[in-house]
């Protein structure tokens, strides 16, 4: 028999095998791999020296008469063959095969508990890593949250991660929550909202008969975890009972190596009434701060907004909704969200024209202008237009120059090589000072100020 035939031979026997005999054969019959047909002689092949004793011991004629019924030869016959060779490859599949079904046991596990938590804590499942569009404003704040995740309370505890509203702070926390969960579902962590803690808190800590029962319930359930997600902790000040007991949590997770992560709208300092004893637990880890994301971020985010919902978009209309809506990730959405609705009621196409007629914004460009912007900025740091779009080197006039082309490219969406016929330079030097305060921006605060109070006078925030 040629190999494919007699392949498709064996095959036919062994699913009658399969149906005549005992399910307790059936785990010696499946490995078998078929060698050759001579003679009516049928040689096959395993790796499970047991297997094979045991079918010549008690299905040898119930094989034998299988394989006269395909064969039509009534002096037909098996030769069952232990391999050694099989033997290894049959281990090193039955390895894998345990290693997967504990992979599998281990996924489902993490999928039970990751379910639990969220009914129980209230994380929204769509705030994963994954789910997080990355980009220059928020990349150093992104590595430093995976960095938790994955090695909890080796470094960065607590890490405070802090910015206005809307930008993806408790995204990222619920992403640890998430990805601890999956990965090492042994772990116990818990999110809680800092209104929920006072209000449990508050609750517990009444003076009843039960009090005393009652509180240390309630530090059982903050402190007996592994990661404890704080959102919000700005919620917390002026309420002093709680932040003493605050304190006792931090100091007693602290001192036992757990993770604690915090979201705030501000640094600690900046909260009022918070305690000092607080305010330097907070500080004494890593504070990382979200800023709005710029121009290319917040089209990627649009777009795989579009992209999960299988909607068909123009690359104009997205760059419309992401000049427009510029101040935060959740007013954002809402704009896409508004013209995706829109779109679908009627049946439309999301593109430019869809987007101005639901949202009746103007575009970048004609909100503000590439002269208008060098302008503000000449004004703001008290130095001559004419040098900006000159070849002065001043620091003062260099460092304007530089905040005046990132934002125009940020703010208008123009091309580098429009901005750069502007200042009469090459657009690589465009790009390079473009980059340059970029990836300044998350790091230095006063500059990252002194591009807020500029947009505010452009009235672009």
């Amino acid at each position: 028999m040629e190999n494919m035939e007699l392949k498709n031979f064996w095959e036919q026997i062994k699913s009658e095998l399969i149906e005549v005999l005992p399910e307790s054969a059936h785990p010696w019959i499946y490995p078998l791999e078929v060698s050759g047909y001579d003679k009516g002689v049928l040689t096959v092949v395993t790796g499970q020296l047991m297997g094979r004793d045991l079918l010549r011991k008690n299905h040898y004629h119930q094989i034998v008469e299988t394989i006269k019924k395909f064969s039509g030869n009534n002096n037909s016959d098996i030769v069952i063959i232990y391999d050694e060779r099989a033997a290894k490859s049959l281990k090193r599949e039955n390895e894998k095969i345990q290693k997967r079904t504990l992979e599998n046991k281990l996924k489902e596990q993490a999928m039970e508990n990751l379910s639990n938590m969220q009914s129980a804590s209230n994380l929204n499942l769509k705030y994963k890593f994954e789910n997080f569009v990355v980009g220059k404003t928020n990349e150093f704040a992104y590595k430093v949250a995976m960095a938790v995740a994955q090695n909890p309370a080796k470094k960065y505890n607590p890490l405070f991660i802090y910015g206005n509203a809307g930008l993806g702070k408790t995204h990222l926390m619920q992403a640890i929550g998430h990805y601890t969960i999956f990965n090492n579902p042994k772990l116990k962590v818990k999110y809680t909202k800092t209104e929920d803690y006072v209000n449990d808190f508050i609750s517990n800590s009444r003076n009843s008969k039960d009090t005393v029962e009652n509180m240390s319930k309630f530090n059982k359930k903050y402190t007996n975890i592994d990661i404890i997600l704080i959102d919000d902790i700005q919620f917390i000040e002026s309420k002093n009972k709680t932040m003493s007991q605050m304190q006792h949590t931090f100091d007693s997770l602290y001192n036992k190596g757990k993770q604690i992560v915090i979201t705030s709208d501000r640094i600690p300092k900046d909260i009022p009434t918070l305690t000092a004893a607080l305010c330097s637990r907070f500080e004494m880890g890593l504070m990382v701060e979200l800023t709005p994301p710029d121009l290319d971020t917040r089209i990627e985010i649009i777009r795989k907004l579009a992209n999960d919902n299988d909607l068909k978009y123009t690359e104009d209309a997205l760059k419309y909704i992401a000049l427009n809506f510029d101040k935060n990730v959740r007013e954002l959405e809402g704009a896409f969200n508004k013209v995706s609705a829109y779109a679908e009621m009627t049946n439309r196409p999301l593109d430019i024209n869809l987007a101005g007629e639901v949202l009746k914004c103007k575009t970048g460009t004609d909100k503000v202008s590439i002269d208008k912007i060098a302008q503000v900025v000449a004004e703001y740091y008290g130095v001559d237009l004419k040098d900006i779009r000159g070849t002065a080197r001043g620091q003062k006039v260099s460092l304007a120059r530089h905040i005046a082309i990132y934002l125009a490219r940020e703010i208008t969406g123009q091309s580098f090589v429009n901005i750069a016929e502007y200042y009469n330079k090459k657009h690589t030097t465009i790009m390079f000072a473009h980059d340059k305060i970029k990836k300044e921006l998350p790091l230095k605060r006063d500059l990252t100020e002194s591009v807020r109070e500029i947009k505010q006078v452009l009235k672009v925030i």
